[in-house]
């Protein structure tokens, strides 16, 4: 018969396969594999440190790379955190990945013992592959076959029994980061003029850009893309700087550095940053706006008027976040 002959669900008192429960998981997951929750198992240095890491809770996606595992996924969690050893080095330094590990030897190919008892196992682990480059940060890189997620490298320098947070690398993958894109409109009425002045930064130029966002509860990261087209300069060569600021985070400054003299001119200024969102600023509401740098060294204006176009393409994403948990 080709077919599993049990699709699911079906009544009667079908009996439903592994594989296609595994297959359920699979289609669910989207086909990727990795932590669910930005804070899910997080390997962490112990309070005090020591021969050992801890390995915060939460629940992952694991694809089935046995043979004939195709189209499956496992589905797994730790509701408690788990603590694992990490051997001292002796004369040289040594690096061991963090693996989630499923280890099911009732799946096709597999060599796994047989837990203590079938019926609760336990087929999950947390694993240490001990002894990989240093460059390592996939499994996949060291045991391509394993039905396994990465979760962290430690890099343990020569003669050392005890591990820091400084040594651990993060190396988790979201199973399906979310991601949330808008556009902020901002159109001056009037003419706004900022002169060349006293080397100091300006809240400028104000409301058509300053825009109230929400933070979404899971976002961990920002990047916003801010674009002034029908940017306006007048009476002599400009020398200024641009930045976006949100939540009262300073973006990366941008220069506007015109030598076309004092005919009036427009151009297009574009202001690019990527800002880490904390936990405090999640789910609350933040306000994104620009300021501007005038030089003294011109004595060039800048200038938005009503043919100035003001946009803010603004992403939320998620991704690991080391900082919770």
């Amino acid at each position: 018969m080709a077919w599993d002959s049990v699709p699911w669900f079906t009544e009667g008192g079908a009996e439903h396969s592994s594989e296609v429960a595994r297959l359920l998981a699979y289609a669910a997951f989207g086909g990727a594999e990795g932590v669910v929750g930005s804070a899910d198992l997080q390997v962490r240095a112990l309070t005090t440190p020591a021969a050992a890491v801890q390995i915060r809770t939460g629940a992952c996606a694991v694809i089935n790379r046995a043979q004939g595992g195709a189209y499956q996924a496992y589905a797994a969690r730790l509701p408690v955190a788990d603590q694992i050893p990490i051997a001292g080095t002796g004369v040289s330094a040594r690096s061991d990945l963090i693996v989630a590990r499923v280890e099911n030897p009732y799946s096709y190919g597999e060599t796994w013992p047989n837990p203590p008892d079938p019926k609760v196992g336990p087929y999950v682990f947390t694993r240490v592959i001990s002894g990989v480059p240093k460059t390592t940060t996939s499994v996949r890189q060291v045991r391509s076959a394993d039905s396994a997620i990465t979760l962290a490298r430690i890099d343990i320098p020569a003669n050392t029994t005890t591990v820091t947070q400084a040594m651990i690398k993060d190396l988790r993958d979201m199973v399906s980061p979310r991601r949330e894109r808008r556009l902020y409109t901002g159109f001056p009425s009037a003419l706004s003029t900022l002169t060349y002045s006293d080397n100091k930064w300006h809240n400028w130029p104000g409301e058509p850009a300053r825009w109230n966002i929400d933070v979404p509860l899971w976002a961990t990261k920002v990047k916003i893309v801010t674009t002034l087209a029908g940017f306006r300069m007048t009476k002599a060569d400009v020398y200024a700087k641009m930045q976006n600021v949100f939540g009262g985070s300073l973006g990366q400054d941008t220069a506007i550095d015109d030598d076309q003299g004092n005919n009036t001119r427009r151009s297009t200024i574009v202001l690019a940053d990527s800002i880490g969102v904390p936990s405090s600023m999640r789910g609350t509401t933040q306000t994104l706006y620009l300021q501007t740098y005038m030089a003294k060294s011109e004595t060039g204006d800048v200038s938005v008027d009503s043919a100035t176009s003001i946009i803010a393409d603004v992403e939320f994403s998620e991704a690991p976040d080391p900082e919770e948990g």
